[in-house]
């Protein structure tokens, strides 16, 4: 039977030649509002859009026959994945069509600010000839600091290492020895912003990565350090940057995505050391028909039953094997992302150890939730069974799974291992009758229950009076606990405190807890 397909915004025409050479039956019908396509899409396969269609639950449910979903771009955002997910429905996205254009805008508003290209073309088509103001520098020899060395981050490396520039980078999610081959040195955001001449960003938005860029980190950099956006908006601080400039203690920006889009009036658009583009990075029209080809060929393979490299929801896997790990898939999810926020240095090994009856399935499902949890907080990849070993051997990650029997106290775990510079940090979880527990944390046997907020963990020595003057403290600040429990080999020796609190503490409240006496560390973890 043939495929019907309905393309729902504009897309290269390139793209649908690809689906109508797969015998595809392709109709674009844009602008179609969500009362349209409700009364539309029960007869088509599959949808493709861009950003501007909003695939809605009402629509996704409407749509009967519907088996796969393609996104011409990185964005998910107008699609309701769960619903997706609820029907069985595969979303997929064409993540690296633009990695490329976005580099290469990068490194156009880098000479950009460098040359003063902007300010001297309007100054000259307004009648001044002033070579004299608009005296340049060269980047050759310069630093340049990126922030996330992620796809584009690389490939923006690359041509900046062709400029003959040194670059750094400060990516903890990123092996050493993919950096080195990269031509980069790994170094701390502090050390980043002081260093560079160049700071470019390259990280997704996400919980972790918001404001990362603010008053305290612009003032670590040079007065004539220059920074560059073509990211997100959200993570640098307008405002703090717009002092800066105002205050001379930086020397300009370029600014491709904002906090709030599109906008047309801004402070920052006033002030001639900053440059600005309307969301460029992806506007070139071999990016829109790469995404547009990269989105056809996935959502062919889909509809040949054949995995799709850029899936952001369901696992294909047999229902038998997901219908058992499914209630670990949380375990493992929480495990990931409670052990990436309590390791500190460069993320190195990471090993994963089944244990049990689960180790006796497949378990690249419960590996790709894994992984999820431990990108995060500094990225917005969609992580799953048919991209995780994709997702690890781009950014350098070396996995080593293992497997065994049932523990001696729990019948599956789940233990993931970081290894940093810095030292091991492990975290076991399992499944419970309310949901996953964290039972380990380093060698400390603990019990972490099913619950929003934050944990408070914290070594110590195991003293009568160290819970008391923890709680007391936390009163003090008004922070509710939840839950407590600690864990601990021998009597008045070293113990794990862990504490679920309502809210987060600040770094000077920490700072407070740390203050402690007998408290050897305290890490906060959001959960």
């Amino acid at each position: 039977m043939t495929a019907r397909i309905l393309v729902c915004d504009p897309i290269a025409e390139e793209g649908i030649e690809v689906l109508q050479r797969f015998g595809a039956e392709v109709d674009v019908r844009t602008g179609l509002s969500s009362d349209q396509l409700c009364k539309t899409v029960d007869s088509y396969d599959a949808l493709i859009v861009r950003s501007e269609t909003k695939l809605t639950a009402d629509v996704i449910r409407a749509a009967g026959k519907l088996q796969v979903i393609g996104r011409a771009g990185i964005g998910v955002d107008n699609i309701d994945i769960d619903t997706a997910t609820e029907k069985g429905v595969v979303v997929v996205n064409a993540p690296t069509g633009n990695v490329i254009s976005a580099a290469e805008h990068t490194i156009g508003l880098m000479l950009a600010l460098a040359r003063n290209i902007p300010q001297a073309s309007v100054s000259l088509k307004g009648g001044v000839w002033d070579r004299q103001r608009f005296m340049g520098t060269e980047v050759r020899g310069k630093t340049l600091g990126i922030i996330g060395l992620g796809q584009v981050g690389s490939e923006v490396a690359r041509r900046a290492r062709g400029l003959e520039m040194r670059v750094i980078a400060h990516d903890p999610f990123v092996a050493e020895e993919r950096a080195r081959v990269l031509g980069v040195e790994v170094v701390s955001l502090e050390e980043l912003l002081r260093e560079s001449d160049y700071v470019s960003v390259h990280a997704s938005l996400t919980e972790g990565t918001k404001r990362l860029i603010g008053e305290a980190e612009v003032r670590l950099m040079k007065p004539t350090a220059r920074i560059i956006n073509t990211a997100r908006g959200g993570i640098i601080d307008e405002e703090a940057l717009h002092r800066a400039l105002e205050e001379g203690r930086i020397g300009g920006a370029a600014l491709d995505v904002f906090e709030t889009e599109p906008l047309t009036e801004h402070s920052l658009f006033a002030d001639d050391r900053v440059i600005v583009t309307p969301h460029l990075g992806a506007a070139t029209a071999e990016a829109q028909e790469r995404v547009a080809i990269d989105v056809a060929e996935q959502v062919m393979a889909v509809l040949r039953g054949e995995p799709a490299a850029y899936a952001v929801n369901a696992p294909l896997i047999p229902p038998e094997t997901y219908s058992f790990l499914a209630p670990y898939l949380p375990v493992a999810l929480k495990t990931g992302s409670i052990a990436v926020q309590l390791c500190e240095g460069q993320l190195g090994e990471i090993e994963i150890d089944y244990t049990g009856d689960i180790a006796h399935h497949d378990v690249t499902p419960l590996k790709a939730a894994v992984v999820r949890g431990l990108l995060a907080p500094v990225s917005e990849e969609h992580v799953n069974v048919v991209n995780v070993d994709i997702v690890a051997q781009r950014r350098g990650l070396g996995i080593t799974e293992k497997r065994g029997p049932s523990h001696e106290l729990y019948a599956n775990l789940i233990s993931v291992r970081l290894s940093t510079k810095a030292g091991d940090t492990t975290v076991s979880g399992t499944l419970a009758h309310d949901g996953p527990h964290i039972v380990l944390i380093d060698e400390f046997w603990v019990d972490v229950p099913p619950t929003e907020g934050y944990l408070l963990v914290c070594e110590n020595q195991d003293r009568p009076g160290m819970i008391g003057a923890i709680g007391t403290l936390l009163g003090g600040f008004d922070v509710n606990i939840s839950f407590m429990n600690v864990g601990r080999h021998q009597k008045r020796g070293r113990a794990l405190m862990v504490i679920t609190t309502d809210e987060a503490l600040t770094p000077e409240q920490m700072k407070a807890v740390r203050d402690v006496p007998d408290i050897f560390s305290a890490k906060l973890v959001r959960l």
